[in-house]
């Protein structure tokens, strides 16, 4: 075998067991639950050829679903029972928070296909607005 051929099948060999090691360490997911109910959800991040796997379609499409979408809370206003969790979905290309405006719940930064839910156990109205876009608001009704 040349020598240069002999050079590339070892650059090339080396090179596809980087890729390998590296996808194996940087594979992450992450989650935080506080005692409040609070479950913030971080898309899984892993350095692949193939795509990473969307969330549900049982928590992008629940009936229990706030979207962010163009700077909006979709749907405006929300109503569910006692004990319901609803869950935000960041559509968004760009980063938002969740915050209550009575200080019941507030989540992480949620960056793109990001999730953040919180369980409801008390009835009341629950508004709440965007930390990083205060103009976004909506409202939780809880019966």
């Amino acid at each position: 075998m040349p020598k240069r051929f002999k050079d590339v099948m070892t650059w090339s060999v080396a090179l596809s067991l980087a890729i390998v090691l590296l996808a194996a360490c940087s594979s992450t997911a992450t989650s935080s639950a506080a005692a409040d109910g609070a479950v913030v959800q971080k898309k899984a991040t892993v350095v692949s050829a193939t795509p990473a796997a969307p969330l549900p379609s049982t928590v992008i499409q629940g009936k229990n679903v706030v979207g962010i979408e163009n700077f909006n809370f979709v749907p405006q206003t929300l109503t569910v029972a006692v004990g319901t969790t609803v869950t935000w979905v960041n559509h968004d290309d760009i980063p938002h928070l969740v915050v209550s405006t009575v200080k019941k719940f507030t989540s992480q930064p949620l960056d793109t296909d990001d999730h953040f839910a919180f369980r409801f156990t008390q009835p009341g109205t629950y508004n709440y607005f965007c930390g990083l876009h205060p103009k976004m608001t909506a409202t939780i009704i809880v019966q």
